[in-house]
């Protein structure tokens, strides 16, 4: 194949069995594009037992961390992002190959240094840390970070790569064959505590808030022994079209992004979104914006009061219900309904606490309010049912959430319950009643709601079913911000809920028509249509490519609505600024649009043979009990507005609290989604038809022989 510009060239294999490590030519994997396609790949390549290998702790997992040609360059919202790859920790029934994702500037360095990507295999005999300065790579000693937080070793880290100073400000890296020189600090992977103790809650941290926890990823980095990866390089990236990539910034600028000098009553925040810390929250006076490498709306903030610096999102948050509750009274559950100032500076705290320690707060966040909840009804405490030394009368304050993090961090008081996840200490606890009936809202594989309940937005719940994990995939997202945000304000949303819709469905090529508006219509007659199955059968193509693998920003794209637009398009599959034409001008190939949804295709197929070995059926996509058995009641916002029809098929945004999934219907949905993918209808397998047409003989060969092949359609 020819060479591909906007590549580094090089994968860092890192052998911990044997500390050593060797060099994987990028170009071996150009067809799987990046990150995620570079890590199904690469797990594929590099597990030799991926049928026997049943907890991502198992020094055979394969973890890998991906760049894609988007790192480092100035691609809108692309340039930061980083994805990671790893058998998992804490999922139920059973764990599988899967991914997280996080932002800042770790990727964007790793190709400043020369590498495409990492990949670790084995487990070093003693704590280690792997050190990378342009081509010279270090395995390190560990001892001395072993024990503290992610800020602290990042930190000594980087004090150790700056020592070599070249003059004032600068920084000198000798890599073996030449003397660079750069201002920047080396960027850091690492974990806390949690990692360190094999907690399926740890997770990897970049930065002062750079998270990607889902699937135990710090579990797997403490199993291995290894405390962090640092890189930092003096390189830069090599770019095919520098002139197209200029020009095609410039538009996007010019027609689709927010002018912050200008002031906007309203705009769909997805690449045309105000740049803005996403806290959920009134912010403390004295706070600036922050952004990933590249990137065009920054959500982040660096923070006056000195803590809290890039908490953002669920982190911000996860503690805020408890902090309500101990301020105001009644329950510890989210709500956003109301979030004064009051609120947020004790949650900044619990969220950046969080972020030192290296704990995954998506999962601990449903399991407060359940806490509050048995502490009242005299079953937890000291001595209690379930004994525990942690102050239950202080949830909300500082100092719960200090030791309540501690024990989570370190597997000791209640936390000894949950190193395995929440569901499954649940569980071990006796109360898996609820988790079944929806007291504990964790509605599939053992993993926590990520605020959007599948009863009501039916996207989340199918695209998650038919996944690793929970999907967190906001491109259709923004419609429940937008529209219940509006409501909740007063604030008469612009566009009406047909035009949205159809916006929507106009990007959803190849899989829907322009003309079939019905893909987005969450109404209860439409719930297990055929047609919901094709739209997310291009959620979850168009996100391994695009998303998971060229690695734009979830928050940013798909731009699929644009308010700067008088025709409201936005840049998604554009011709001048569509994710094609950053990906044409960097490379140098000529892909479209679709061309990359299909890679995305081939990349999810790969995913699906690798779950299929590792004992995924049919049987196993299933939601909680409580989804199909009790209408939902519950959402941190008062509504829960989407687009819908009603009995004569007129258009609006309609309420959808207060309807439930069937069993019957699910399973309706599923057939319709394997059969459009082309899988075994009956075990959700792949064909040999479908992985040949895809030029993937091997997998179909390995899946024969562990009787893993799906059957044709007859």
């Amino acid at each position: 194949m020819t060479k591909l510009k906007g590549f580094a060239g090089k994968i860092l294999h890192i052998d911990l069995n044997n500390l050593t490590h060797h060099v994987l030519p990028t170009q071996d994997y150009y067809e799987w594009g990046g990150g995620h396609g570079f890590g199904a790949k690469l797990f594929w390549d590099l597990s030799e037992d991926i049928e026997v290998v049943t907890d991502g702790r198992d020094p055979r997992n394969v973890i890998t961390i991906a760049g894609s040609p988007f790192s480092g360059t100035n691609v809108p919202s692309a340039g930061g992002r980083c994805e990671v790859t790893n058998m998992s920790v804490g999922l139920i029934p059973r764990n599988r190959f899967t991914r997280s994702n996080f932002g800042g500037h770790f990727s964007s360095m790793m190709k400043h240094a020369g590498w495409d990507a990492v990949t670790v295999t084995g487990k070093a005999p003693y704590p280690v840390y792997i050190d990378v300065r342009n081509d010279h790579v270090m395995i390190r000693d560990a001892s001395h970070l072993w024990g503290k937080d992610t800020h602290e070793t990042q930190q000594i880290i980087q004090e150790d790569v700056a020592s070599v100073e070249v003059a004032s400000g600068w920084n000198g890296q000798l890599d073996g064959n030449s003397f660079g020189r750069t201002t920047q600090k080396a960027s850091v992977l690492t974990i806390g505590p949690a990692g360190e103790n094999q907690s399926a809650l740890g997770c990897l941290i970049h930065g002062a808030g750079n998270a990607a926890g889902q699937g135990g990823n710090g579990a797997v980095f403490g199993s291995k022994n290894l405390k962090a990866i640092s890189f930092i390089g003096t390189g830069a990236v090599d770019i095919a079209d520098p002139e197209a990539l200029i020009k095609a910034r410039f538009k996007t600028r010019d027609f689709y992004a927010a002018d912050i000098d200008k002031s906007a009553e309203f705009a769909f925040p997805s690449l045309g979104g105000k740049p803005e810390a996403i806290t959920f929250s009134t912010m403390p006076t004295g706070h600036r914006v922050s952004s990933c490498h590249g990137c065009v709306n920054g959500c982040k903030q660096r923070n006056a009061i000195g803590y809290g610096n890039e908490v953002t999102c669920q982190t911000s948050v996860w503690y805020l219900g408890a902090v309500r509750s101990y301020k105001f009274g009644g329950n510890a559950k989210l709500s956003l309904a109301k979030t004064g100032v009051e609120l947020t500076e004790d949650s900044l705290y619990a969220g950046d606490l969080a972020n030192k320690l290296g704990i995954n707060t998506y999962p601990i966040m449903g399991l407060i309010p359940w806490l509050q909840k048995m502490h009242a009804k005299g079953e937890l405490g000291s001595g209690k049912e379930i004994h525990s030394e942690l102050p239950y009368e202080r949830l909300g304050t500082r100092e719960f959430a200090d030791q309540f993090c501690q024990a989570i961090a370190t597997g000791t008081d209640i936390g000894a319950y949950f190193i395995n996840g929440i569901v499954p200490g649940i569980q071990q606890l006796g109360h898996s009643a609820d988790v079944d009936n929806g007291t504990l809202h964790y509605p599939y594989y053992g993993m926590p709601e990520h605020g959007y309940d599948p009863r009501a937005e039916l996207e989340w719940g199918y695209a998650t079913l038919m996944t690793d994990r929970d999907m967190n995939d906001h491109g259709l997202n923004w419609i429940y911000w937008t529209v219940n945000l509006a409501k909740l304000e007063g604030i008469d949303f612009p566009i009406p809920a047909e035009v949205l819709a159809s916006r929507f469905v106009e990007k959803m090529a190849p899989y829907v028509q322009a003309d079939e508006v019905s893909a987005m219509d969450y109404a209860s007659h439409n719930m297990y249509s055929e047609v919901l199955a094709r739209q997310v059968q291009w959620i979850n193509h168009y996100g391994r490519f695009w998303k998971n693998s060229a690695l734009m920003c979830d928050f940013r794209w798909p731009d699929c609505v644009n308010t700067h637009r008088e025709d409201l398009r936005g840049a998604t599959g554009n011709d001048e600024v569509g994710e094609h034409v950053w990906w044409n001008a960097v490379t140098g190939e000529g892909i479209s649009y679709v061309d990359g949804i299909e890679r995305g295709r081939r990349i999810f197929n790969l995913d699906n043979a690798i779950w299929a070995l590792q004992g995924r059926h049919r049987d196993d996509a299933k939601f909680a009990d409580y989804i199909y058995d009790h209408k939902m009641t519950h959402n941190k916002l008062p509504t829960y507005l989407w687009p819908a029809t009603n009995g004569a098929g007129q258009w609006d945004y309609r309420e959808m609290m207060g309807r439930q999934h069937s069993r019957e219907g699910v399973e309706e949905w599923k057939s319709h989604y394997y059969r459009a993918e082309g899988w075994d209808t009956a075990t959700g397998w792949p064909t040999r038809s479908l992985l040949e047409g895809m030029n993937m003989k091997d997998v179909a060969d390995r899946l024969e022989q562990a009787g893993k092949l799906g059957n044709e359609e007859v």
